[in-house]
């Protein structure tokens, strides 16, 4: 059976230049990058430049016969909003983007005004690194619940990564409650591998709260491939939510650095523990309604020279 494929969580980015924690995020060269005190490989080593660009993931896509993306942001990859929006703007029917505001410091509200004004469909909260030393900075705040209300008002959707555990759950609740028409993407799974993980889960029995999977073999990289456990945890989320309330991610471009980017969703083509309408729904079908993708590329398959 042919899927339809949506890759709901991926970066991009020129170049990493930017600090978190006090501490630098630096592109390197061979695909390393500094990374707060010691050397990583952020990208495969073949982009010898560093530049994690839109042409390269398309490329990808193509070869893995993934239609469209979404592109969530990190401050570990500096802000790149601008990069973005012109991404935005060059592959209309291939991606759909989302802003990033300084939620580390008060002012973000116009910030997200501003965003939404250029045409950012989507902002990006990255919650798991709203952990200061002078304190967590909670969703439910005054500041953070206006932006939530405008988001809603102008039908932007959330894309939010939590603390792993249920540290914030009760503060999302709280966002939900407020902002009932608000839709909300919450990301890596709700960090599946760490204790508490189903509590964000069960976010998703409100309407318009989804979960996506982007980070899910990072999060199982210890088992490898073909991530029989990741597929155990998405029976399971399934079980609590239904599948019509979870969608793929992938991730890129940190998860290739281990696997293929074909790899990150094979596992689940692959499975017997998922039947076909359930692989549909969980690859892309979610998705293009989720986000609200309109007509999308057929990307035949290509054989590899080894075949």
């Amino acid at each position: 059976m042919e899927y339809t494929i949506i890759d709901a969580h991926s970066h991009l980015w020129l170049r990493q230049d930017t600090e978190v924690d006090g501490l630098p995020i630096r592109t390197l060269s061979g695909g390393k990058s500094l990374f707060m005190g010691e050397v990583r490989q952020m990208l495969p080593p073949f982009m010898t430049d560093g530049r994690n660009t839109a042409e390269v993931f398309l490329s990808n896509m193509d070869y893995a016969q993934v239609s469209s993306a979404v592109v969530t942001q990190e401050y570990i990859d500096g802000i790149q909003n601008d990069y973005l929006m012109d991404v935005q703007a060059r592959y209309p029917n291939r991606f759909l983007v989302c802003g990033l505001c300084e939620f580390r410091k008060p002012g973000f509200l116009v910030q997200a005004n501003e965003l939404i004004g250029k045409g950012f469909k989507a902002i990006k909260v990255p919650a798991n690194r709203l952990v200061l030393s002078t304190g967590r900075i909670p969703l439910n705040g005054d500041e953070m619940m206006a932006m939530f209300h405008l988001m809603e008002g102008h039908r932007i959707i959330l894309s939010i990564d939590m603390l792993e555990g249920d540290t914030q759950v009760e503060e999302l609740r709280d966002v939900i409650t407020e902002c009932p028409d608000l839709k909300i993407a919450i990301g890596h799974f709700g960090m599946v591998t760490f204790p508490g993980w189903m509590e964000q889960i069960k976010l998703a029995r409100y309407p318009n709260v989804f979960i996506e999977s982007g980070g899910i073999t990072w999060l199982f990289n210890d088992e490898f491939y073909p991530f029989k456990g990741a597929v155990r945890a998405i029976r399971e989320a399934a079980g609590l939510v239904g599948m019509e309330k979870l969608m793929w991610g992938s991730d890129y471009p940190r998860t290739i650095t281990a696997i293929t980017y074909r790899m990150s969703y094979d596992f689940v083509v692959k499975s017997n523990e998922l039947s076909d309408e359930e692989k549909s729904l969980f690859l892309g079908g979610n998705a293009k309604t989720f986000y609200g993708f309109g007509a999308l590329p057929v990307l035949p398959y290509i054989k590899n020279m080894s075949e």
